[in-house]
């Protein structure tokens, strides 16, 4: 088994949809054990009822996983940090504080938080930053801010929209190839 990957969904998100069950399939034909837990969003979604969804999958997570989330999933993972330790973070059209629209901000606020960028960046051994210069939902402020905080790669795509099905996201070759690089611990 090659490692442990995990693909976390965002707000409205489900294992089933974009990019993920497509890059899933990717990833085990490298042996890689792929997981895509599924979190209740967005009724009254908070961070307390996320780590409960994770519960199950807690023990697969360990030093030489990966991880890789979606949007609001991003913030999920960042939490997750504060104190695990994995090896590499790929986030995608990520967010880690209010974006200033109040829906959003409200089903999301459990996620926000005065993150320990410290603690965060000792967790991990490397961080990949995915945006679009054209998300609907996220400024590329937010990947910059990021990007900052982290010591991350970011890699700007253009007119990627926020990497979903809307905007044509049903495969993502530019991250499978960083992914593959990392597993054939080429990255």
């Amino acid at each position: 088994m090659a490692c442990n990957v995990f693909i976390i969904h965002g707000a409205y998100g489900r294992p089933d949809e974009n990019w993920f069950p497509w890059l899933k399939g990717e990833l085990e034909k490298l042996d890689c054990r792929v997981f895509i837990p599924k979190f209740p969003t967005p009724e009254k979604q908070t961070m307390k009822k996320w780590l409960k969804a994770f519960e199950n999958y807690g023990k697969y997570l360990n030093e030489d996983s990966i991880v890789v989330g979606h949007s609001l999933g991003c913030a999920f993972i960042l939490n997750l940090l504060e104190n695990k330790k994995i090896r590499a973070a790929f986030l995608v059209a990520a967010y880690y504080k209010f974006i200033g629209n109040d829906y959003f901000d409200t089903i999301s606020k459990t996620f926000m938080k005065s993150f320990d960028w410290e603690k965060i960046k000792g967790n991990c051994g490397k961080f990949f930053i995915y945006h679009s210069d054209n998300d609907m939902y996220q400024p590329l402020s937010m990947a910059h801010g990021l990007t900052d905080n982290l010591n991350a790669r970011l890699k700007i795509i253009k007119n990627a929209g926020h990497f979903n099905e809307k905007s044509g996201y049903v495969k993502f070759e530019a991250l499978l190839h960083d992914l593959k690089r990392l597993v054939a611990k080429d990255l």
